[in-house]
């Protein structure tokens, strides 16, 4: 039996699918902390029990992002907060590579924030 979370996966278009398969791959591989969860209808991301980052489209554009959840504190160049209170996102294209870097880079600035 297919869970709702690989359903949302199976259920893209290509690119869409192979991005965010890759997306889930890179972020869950992070850290073995790091679980996969369904939550409010899309990917979500928990570390250590706690809420990290999600992926979603965009509705306007459909393209891809990951929303992580204390953005607002998290200083990274690549993120964008538009009118959001404390959530930033990195939007992601996905005709091109992914920025693997980036996602890392903001994932372990993540990390240390839910460790503090």
């Amino acid at each position: 039996m297919t869970s709702k979370l690989d359903n949302y996966y199976l259920s893209k278009e290509e690119p869409l699918r192979s991005c965010l398969l890759a997306l889930r791959d890179v972020i869950a591989g992070h850290d073995p902390q790091i679980t996969k969860e369904w939550k409010f209808s899309f990917p979500f991301f928990y570390y250590r029990g706690k809420m990290l980052c999600y992926t979603r489209i965009d509705k306007k554009s459909g393209q891809p992002y990951i929303g992580f959840m204390d953005g607002i504190l998290i200083s990274h160049p690549a993120l964008i907060q538009e009118n959001r209170t404390k959530i930033k996102v990195l939007p992601i294209d996905p005709g091109a590579d992914l920025p693997i870097q980036h996602i890392r880079d903001i994932l372990t600035q993540a990390i240390a924030i839910h460790n503090k």
